[in-house]
């Protein structure tokens, strides 16, 4: 599909989502990101309000690929509940080891506004968050863990993103993998109490 044929407000999301993702909310002007959807800045704020808005739609157009990408590969490896978790965590470690991963942008975004707390990406972000938490419970229900569930669900996504920062900090994917091991074991005896 040519630039031309793809809707105005989706170019610019997609253009604000490259930026945004490699160099910051912040360091990014909304004149780069228009110039970078070869749209006019005036045609930017006809799509949106304000950057503020910009950020968020950037976050809520993550949401969802970023969700069924973690189905995807907990439903593609092989094994027990513990098996796919751990899955989870070797896949994102295999991410993080291209040179043009940054992290989770989620979180990123949150430590840039994290001196606004009623910021709309805050809220997408949180709301992002807690659809992989509540995605999670699902799953370690349906393997036989219905009363730890929510409190496992809990325990993955702090190793989940915890890892993402550590690995991020130190730019070493083997945070990851030590993650994954730790959340296995958590979801392994939580299994094998059922």
């Amino acid at each position: 599909m040519k630039q031309s044929e793809i809707p105005t407000r989706e170019r610019i999301v997609s253009a604000a989502a490259k930026l945004f993702y490699s160099e910051g909310i912040r360091a990014v002007s909304v004149d780069a990101v228009a110039e970078k959807a070869g749209v006019t800045k005036r045609t930017l704020y006809y799509h949106f309000e304000s950057k503020d808005d910009l950020v968020a739609a950037y976050l809520a157009a993550r949401d969802q690929p970023n969700l069924a990408l973690y189905r995807r590969w907990f439903a593609e490896m092989e094994g027990n509940a513990a098996d796919k978790v751990r899955g989870l965590f070797l896949n994102l470690a295999q991410s993080a080891r291209k040179p043009s991963w940054k992290g989770c942008g989620f979180l990123r975004t949150a430590a840039e506004l994290a001196n606004m707390p009623g910021h709309p990406a805050m809220k997408t972000g949180a709301a992002h968050k807690k659809r992989v938490e509540d995605w999670l419970k699902t799953e370690f229900a349906a393997a036989g863990a219905a009363d730890a569930a929510p409190l496992l669900a809990r325990q993955v996504i702090l190793l989940l993103d915890g890892s993402f920062a550590v690995a991020l900090l130190h730019r070493d994917p083997a945070y990851m993998e030590a993650a994954g091991d730790a959340a296995y074991e958590l979801v392994r005896v939580a299994v094998a109490r059922k």
